[in-house]
C-alpha cells in the first residue's frame, strides 16, 4: 500500500490532489472523526497560523460546516495524526465542533511529510523559508539526494536548490523574506554575492527605498563589476541611522508594538505601525484619540 502511494506522489501533484478528492477506499476511506482524537503532525511545514484568516473559517464551518475533509493517518495508541488540513483542524476547534469528516489513509512517516508539503505548496500557504527548510528537513533526515526529492515531489530539481539556497542568507534577510518584507526576487540577486554584510546593506536599502527587483539586481551587477556607484551603496551614515534607530525603538516603546520606520535619502518615508487584532487596533485607536 505504501508503495502505491510513493509512485503516486512521484507522478507529481496532480496524481495526490485527485486522490484526495475521489478516492475514499483502498489506500483511504472516509470517517466521522473525534476532534480530541486528533493530533497535528509535527513535521507540519507549516508554522505560523494567521489567526484572522482561522476566525474567517471557523465562521464558515460554523455555517456549512466542512466542505473539504482532513487527511489523517491512525497512530499505534489509536488517535489519527494530521496528513493534511490543521488549518480546518484549528478552525473546527474554534467553531465548536466535537468531530469533523476526515479520510483515513495508510502512510509512513516520509510519506506524510511529503503530503503535508505538497498539500500545502499546492494551496500557497507556505512562504519561501518554511519550504526551504523542510526541503532541508526531507533531504536530511531520510538521506535523499536533490534529485531524489525532486521525483518524489514533482518540483523540478532546478528549483528546490534555488530554495535551499536561501538559507544560505543572513537570518535577518531569512526573517524579512517570511515576513514579505522582500520577495524571491529580491533574494535570488542578493544570493549572487558572496559577502553577507554586503547582503546586508543592501537589504536595508530595500527596506528604506522599497527597491524593485531590477533596481536590486542593478545594485548586485554595481557592486559585483567594482563600478564606482557601489561607494554610495557602501557608504552608511551612522548618525542619521542612529537617529532613525531611536526614534523607531522610541515610537515602539509608545505604541507597544514594533513600529517600522524607513527613510531615503531625500528624506520621504513612511511609518507603518502593526496590530495583530481587532482588540488590540481599539488599543491604538484610543492612543491615537488621547492624543487629540
Amino acid at each position: 500500500m505504501a508503495t502505491f502511494k510513493r509512485n503516486a506522489l512521484g507522478r507529481g501533484l496532480d496524481a495526490l490532489i485527485t486522490m484526495d478528492d475521489v478516492k475514499t477506499s483502498g489506500s483511504s476511506s472516509i470517517n466521522e472523526i473525534e476532534l480530541s482524537k486528533i493530533k497535528p503532525n509535527p513535521d507540519q511545514p507549516r508554522r505560523e497560523f494567521d489567526s484572522d484568516g482561522l476566525a474567517e473559517l471557523a465562521t464558515s464551518i460554523r455555517e456549512l460546516g466542512i466542505i473539504q475533509p482532513i487527511s489523517l493517518r491512525q497512530v499505534d495508541d489509536g488517535t489519527y495524526q494530521i496528513i493534511a488540513g490543521e488549518r480546518r483542524y484549528r478552525a473546527s476547534l474554534m467553531a465548536g465542533l466535537t468531530s469533523v469528516p476526515a479520510y483515513v489513509r495508510t502512510a509512513e512517516d516520509e510519506t506524510m511529510m511529503e503530503m503535508a508539503l505538497i498539500e500545502n505548496i499546492q494551496r500557497e500557504d507556505l512562504n519561501s523559508i518554511e519550504i526551504a527548510l523542510t526541503f532541508q528537513k526531507l533531504i536530511e533526515q531520510y538521506e535523499l539526494t536533490q534529485e531524489r526529492l525532486s521525483e518524489r515531489i514533482g518540483k523540478k530539481r532546478a528549483t528546490i536548490a534555488n530554495y535551499l539556497r536561501l538559507l544560505k542568507l543572513p537570518a535577518e534577510i531569512q526573517m524579512g523574506l517570511k515576513n514579505k518584507h522582500i520577495d524571491m526576487g529580491h533574494a535570488r540577486a542578493l544570493l549572487s554575492i558572496d559577502d553577507p554584510a554586503m547582503q546586508l546593506r543592501i537589504y536595508e536599502l530595500i527596506q528604506e527605498n522599497g527597491y524593485s527587483v531590477r533596481k536590486v539586481e542593478e545594485l548586485v551587477k554595481e557592486y559585483s563589476s567594482g563600478e564606482g556607484n557601489l561607494k554610495v551603496i557602501s557608504k552608511t551614515k551612522p548618525a542619521v541611522r542612529e537617529e532613525y534607530d531611536l526614534l523607531k525603538k522610541h515610537l515602539s516603546s509608545f505604541f507597544k508594538t514594533p513600529v517600522q520606520f524607513t527613510c531615503n535619502q531625500s528624506g520621504k518615508g513612511k511609518i507603518s505601525i502593526p496590530f495583530k487584532n481587532e482588540e488590540e487596533l481599539e488599543r491604538l485607536m484610543a492612543i491615537f484619540d488621547q492624543l487629540k
